[in-house]
């Protein structure tokens, strides 16, 4: 394909409309409300792009466009953007992409252009987002792993932001399950961050799909992660809220997903944990307390795709490997808040020396972990 031929083509047309200077969304619903698509826009005069309140630059790179003019430097740079799509494997999907969902094209604020890496056709799929905090604990995050896996075999999408902590293990979760999965991120698709989900990331573009709004060489910044949020909750039924403190961006895009009319969902926690701080806060604001996949299912209502596959019980513990005598005592013993090695003692009868065994072996075996005051169950 020339470069004129790019330039005139569906993807080039909403590329070309990405990079408009000051193109912002007073300006966008103007258009909208005077054409059947933004594209349009490309095709007018100078009079009626500035009645539609376009600025100078603006109708300048129109005026390039319609003319072909490839030593522009917006056009130059629109054309270094298709090569980086070109080089990485990368596909355009613009608001007139037959994979472009409509569910994210009607939210406050919509991308104009989406890059992906993977299958684009999952965009059309039921999904559900599913954040949390990066510092997320165990149990945390066998949460995130359990419900992402349990409800992708009920038929839904798992969508979150590649992040570490409980978006990391989301993801993990529903392609352990043999599922595909959506990655939003806030940086280019060259330049995948954080660098600690590389392998991660390659999992999901070969059994799902990365999307970001910027273009390929595009570093992550702080603030492309509010703006990557309003997309994991616009292409989402609704959103999972695993674990996040009270000022974090789970909260951003839980109160982002409100917006659009989604659904939230929380798991609750300790009251002693300040990951779970978050998710009570939602629930005390109306977001539905959760304690099994149903959970979610049931609010989501059974006009839904999924609700003909057949249900399943809900999400059940894991079973506990064979212990002796001690480490039962000491595993009952324990909660989901900490407690200190006195207390154990104390409600065991074990000398010291016996409960850090009992306690090193329940780490082992993935049921307990040490926490700030002490000791706490996993399952």
């Amino acid at each position: 394909m020339s470069e004129q031929e790019f330039l005139q083509s569906e993807a080039g047309r909403w590329l070309v409309l990405s990079l408009l200077p000051r193109f912002g969304l007073r300006v966008r619903e103007q258009v909208q409300a005077n054409t059947e698509s933004l594209t349009d826009l490309l095709l007018m005069n100078s009079a009626t792009l500035k009645a539609m309140g376009l600025g100078s630059e603006a109708i300048e790179l129109v005026h390039a466009w319609q003319s072909d003019a490839t030593g522009h430097s917006k056009i130059q740079h629109a054309l270094s953007i298709q090569q980086g799509c070109h080089q990485h494997g990368i596909v355009m999907i613009g608001q007139g992409h037959p994979d472009f969902p409509d569910a994210l094209r009607h939210i406050h604020n919509a991308p104009l252009l989406l890059y992906g890496l993977g299958n684009t056709r999952l965009l059309q799929q039921d999904q559900l987002g599913v954040v949390g905090s990066r510092n997320a604990t165990r149990q945390g995050l066998d949460h995130a792993r359990r419900f992402a896996a349990e409800l992708s075999n009920r038929g839904l999408l798992i969508t979150s932001g590649l992040a570490l902590g409980i978006d990391g293990a989301a993801h993990a979760g529903a392609l352990d399950a043999g599922h595909p999965t959506v990655a939003v991120v806030g940086c280019g698709l060259d330049r995948l961050y954080p660098a600690q989900h590389r392998k991660l990331a390659h999992r999901i573009v070969e059994n799902g799909l990365i999307v970001s709004e910027y273009p390929p060489g595009t570093q992550a910044r702080a603030a492309h992660f509010p703006q990557r949020n309003r997309i994991i909750s616009g292409l989402s039924r609704g959103v999972l809220v695993v674990e996040a403190g009270l000022k974090s961006g789970s909260l951003i895009t839980a109160r982002t997903a409100l917006e659009q009319g989604r659904e939230v969902f929380a798991i609750p926690g300790s009251v002693h944990s300040p990951v779970a701080r978050g998710c009570h806060h939602l629930i005390k604001q109306g977001a539905r307390l959760v304690e099994t996949a149903d959970d979610i299912l049931e609010e989501l209502g059974t006009w839904w795709s999924m609700q003909e596959k057949p249900a399943s019980e809900p999400l059940s513990e894991p079973e506990v490997p064979d212990l002796d005598t001690r480490e039962i005592a000491v595993f009952e013993a324990l909660g989901y808040d900490p407690q200190s090695t006195d207390t154990l003692s104390l409600a065991t009868g074990l000398p010291a020396d016996q409960l850090m065994q009992a306690l090193l072996l329940l780490e082992l075996e993935g049921l307990a972990h040490s926490a700030p005051g002490g000791y706490l169950r996993v399952r």
